[in-house]
């Protein structure tokens, strides 16, 4: 029995130190030691992954035209594909709006939907216009996967990469990895600000978690929030797509990733459906600040500034500390014991009144939460290794001459 106890912590150790020392893990990957910029690597081809086949050891681009690049999905990783389809709506519905009057007076412009909010209600004398949710939102929904992926490869290929080439990066999967945090850093300081500044025009502002209850239901949403809860569905589904459809190198920290993804597809899509958006307006926000300065102290760690990266991922830690923990505990802690804070009328399942929180829907709220707790203590445990090995001074060997994955074997062989 003391034998088999033994094993199981081995096994544990074991998986813990590959994941420290696996150059492709998300979290613990770009903390790694760097390769010296001074090192050579063979050119390549920088292309979308999925785009690449190997003759003789040489990347080609896989040539698409338009019907190919909408059936292959290229579009979701190749900018220029992504880019025609959106001015082609934007295009659309210009010319619906010209024409329409003349040829169709008062026939609703059909690409309306993928470009504004729909479902307005009024909703005072004032003529303050507020908004429902209905089955038109995924239109919306559908379209901005088509925005993100142009935006996220736009910011990446067009701006990062060659930043990262200014700063001396020369391997072109670190290149890549550089690229997506560059990314990532742009896109979660954007969302998480946005984020704070919709919940400070809430009643929820700063996470006075009663008002998650009170009142309920909250069908009736501002614009902002509508926008901004639509938005997040749409890139979190484009994150997931990428994945799941394999058109990225793959990692191999693939399962907790898609887990992750999946969880958060889950908040996003029950709290919108069943008019809980307070709830979820308050967990994007503890989500997406940290991760803008997650992603920010690994561009200081591939770009070498030493200094600077040990005072942003001492930052990084503090933030992470407080939004993914304290906080997640603070909502957590809300649902188990707020619930009953809800209306009488309201505690009933009765989607046609649009109140949904029978007793049991406390568990289907709190059980998502917790999970992205899970997750979030495991990497949390990953952070706190990474930050005692920095300050007892211990590093991993350098193996970046293997780093990042990249495709090419010669350059990834270990010099001696």
């Amino acid at each position: 029995m003391a034998s088999s106890s033994v094993h199981k912590r081995r096994l544990r150790s074991g998986t813990v130190e590959r994941i420290e020392a696996d150059p492709d893990h998300h979290l613990a990957g770009p903390f790694r030691p760097q390769t010296p910029f001074e090192t050579e690597f063979p050119p390549n081809s920088s292309v979308p992954y999925f785009a690449k086949t190997r003759s003789n050891g040489v990347a080609h681009v896989v040539p698409a035209g338009a019907w190919q690049n909408i059936t292959s999905l290229q579009w979701i990783v190749v900018p220029a594909s992504s880019l025609k389809m959106l001015l082609t709506v934007v295009v659309l519905w210009a010319n619906w709006e010209i024409l329409a009057p003349y040829v169709a007076k008062g026939l609703k412009n059909p690409f309306e939907p993928m470009l504004f909010l729909s479902h307005p209600i009024i909703t005072s004398s004032s003529g303050e216009v507020r908004y429902h949710k209905g089955y038109l939102d995924l239109v919306f929904v559908a379209f901005h996967i088509i925005v993100w992926s142009f935006v996220r490869q736009a910011i990446t290929l067009w701006i990062c990469q060659p930043l990262g080439r200014w700063f001396g990066i020369k391997k072109e999967a670190k290149l890549d990895r550089f690229g997506e945090q560059g990314y990532a850093v742009a896109y979660f300081a954007f969302t998480g600000f946005w984020g704070l500044r919709i919940m400070s025009q809430l009643p929820t502002w700063f996470y006075r978690t009663e008002h998650f209850w009170i009142d309920y239901p909250h069908w009736d949403m501002p614009p902002e929030l509508k926008r901004f809860y639509l938005m997040q569905s749409s890139y979190w589904c484009q994150q997931l797509l990428v994945m799941l459809l394999g058109l990225e190198k793959p990692r191999k920290d693939y399962n907790e990733l898609v887990a992750h993804h999946v969880v958060t597809l889950w908040l996003i899509g029950w709290s919108y459906l069943i008019n809980m958006t307070r709830i979820g307006n308050s967990v994007y926000v503890s989500m997406d600040i940290p991760d803008a300065f997650l992603a920010f102290s690994k561009l200081l760690n591939y770009i070498q500034w030493k200094r600077a990266k040990v005072i942003s991922f001492v930052v990084f830690l503090c933030i992470w500390t407080y939004f993914r923990h304290y906080l997640n505990l603070v909502m957590l802690w809300s649902i188990w014991t707020e619930f009953d804070l809800i209306p009488e009328t309201a505690k009933r399942w009765s989607p046609k009144d649009g109140v949904w929180l029978t007793w049991w829907m406390k568990y289907q709220i709190f059980t998502p939460v917790l999970l992205l707790q899970f997750l979030n203590l495991f990497w949390y445990y990953l952070v706190l290794r990474i930050a005692v090995r920095a300050v007892s001074g211990t590093e991993v060997d350098d193996d970046r001459s293997e780093d990042e994955g990249d495709d090419e074997p010669e350059a990834d062989e270990k010099e001696d």
